[in-house]
């Protein structure tokens, strides 16, 4: 790299965290409706009852505690509640913003500025920007620990990555999204079954100094549990399916119902997709040997995408906000098959940003759709399967083709 390329690309990089800054920056005043509900009462919770000392009943919040833990360290530092509540999510939108160049510099080596270009994408994309300068929510939190994670995936480092999953679920339940995503890669081999113990270690060790303060036990294990019985909505704004299905009356039955069949249709796509690689490299001995093992980091990146959408898309109770992981992943994926995918981002952030001011902007509300919202992330969905399709079909080891797979001269 020359003298100049270094300067271009120091300049840029301080162009564009300038301007992702700035743009949240001048959102901080703003106090959001969550922020007014429960993190700012959260936090003088903690603040009028000892800091770190509170969490000995951390019954105030419906919140697991490694985000407390970040809120009682707040009480601490002389910032405001507003501005270190929001400052914490920022400061993971700049991580996620790492592990996505990580990411398209490992796929794309020979073309630096396309994982500069996804970087500066993921930092400027309109809801992450909202999720953490307006709203002050940590989507980014658990995010930034699930893109690590995939990370640590293409890295070889499997328990790295479980353990970074560990941490993402520790942080919101909403990690459970890229679980089918390591289910694929433990039945291919690429990720050892007893690397999934790093998943619950971590989660639990995380709970330890709560322990320690005094918290219940039972109430830690089983903060999930209550905060699905939270809502009865069958969708909260979320661009899903949901937005097509109306229920009269007690939806019980129904939420019931689609948490079945998205776990059938989970598991049914989980098997295809196992069956069809492992078709693919017959007389492998190996799984995890580099020649052998028929995910490749392409593979891997689209395979990840598709578990961050089609999970939300097909669950009950959902938020606007649940789409986050796959706003990011989705332009990861992009850059890395930038042909085939380039529009399935923008069809994902008009879907789930356009959500997000049906919440935010009371104005705009009554002239947005989320019937149509809801069908452009169907379109989503249905484009970056298909690609993920065909490049499962594509030969082990070897870049996804534009199209149908080739027959070579000796085939045929």
């Amino acid at each position: 790299m020359t003298t100049t390329d270094r300067t271009l690309r120091a300049l840029a990089v301080y162009t564009l965290v300038t301007t992702a800054l700035a743009a949240r920056v001048f959102l901080l005043p703003d106090r959001s409706g969550d922020y007014v509900t429960f993190l700012d009462p959260w936090y003088r919770h903690l603040e009028s009852h000892g800091g770190f000392a509170a969490l000995a009943d951390p019954g105030f919040s419906d919140y697991n505690v490694p985000y407390l833990y970040l809120l009682a360290g707040l009480t601490y530092l002389p910032v405001s509640a507003l501005a270190g509540i929001k400052w914490i999510s920022i400061l993971c939108d700049l991580a996620l913003a790492y592990y996505t160049f990580r990411i398209v510099a490992r796929l794309r080596p020979g073309s630096s500025w396309a994982a500069f270009g996804a970087a500066g994408v993921v930092l400027l994309l309109p809801t992450v920007v909202t999720n953490s300068g307006w709203w002050g929510q940590c989507d980014g939190v658990y995010a930034v620990f699930l893109v690590g994670g995939v990370h640590e995936v293409l890295r070889r480092r499997p328990w790295w990555a479980c353990g970074f999953f560990g941490i993402a679920l520790a942080f919101k339940f909403q990690a459970v999204f890229l679980f089918p995503f390591l289910l694929v890669l433990v039945l291919l081999g690429r990720v050892p079954w007893r690397s999934l113990l790093a998943v619950p270690g971590v989660y639990l060790a995380l709970d330890v100094p709560a322990l320690l303060l005094g918290a219940d036990p039972w109430r830690l294990l089983t903060v999930y549990a209550r905060q699905t019985e939270t809502y009865q909505f069958l969708s909260m704004h979320a661009p899903s399916v949901y937005e097509f299905v109306s229920v009269p009356g007690d939806t019980r039955p129904v939420r019931t119902a689609g948490v079945l069949v998205a776990g059938a249709v989970v598991a049914v796509l989980i098997g295809l997709t196992v069956w069809s690689l492992r078709r693919g490299r017959p007389g492998a001995a190996d799984p995890g040997d580099a020649g052998a093992s028929p995910l490749t980091d392409a593979r891997i990146v689209l395979l990840a995408a598709c578990s961050s959408i089609v999970v939300p898309f097909l669950l009950p109770s959902m938020h606007e906000r649940y789409f986050y992981l796959a706003d990011v992943l989705t332009v990861v994926a992009a850059f890395v098959l930038p042909r085939q995918l380039w529009y399935v981002p923008v069809l994902v952030q008009l879907a789930s940003f356009g959500s997000y001011l049906v919440v935010i902007n009371a104005t705009l509300a009554p002239y947005l759709s989320m019937a149509a919202h809801g069908a452009l992330m169907l379109l989503a969905v249905v484009a970056l399967l298909r690609t993920t399709v065909r490049e499962l079909r594509g030969a082990p080891g070897a870049p996804a083709p534009a199209g149908p797979p080739l027959v070579s001269p000796t085939a045929a």
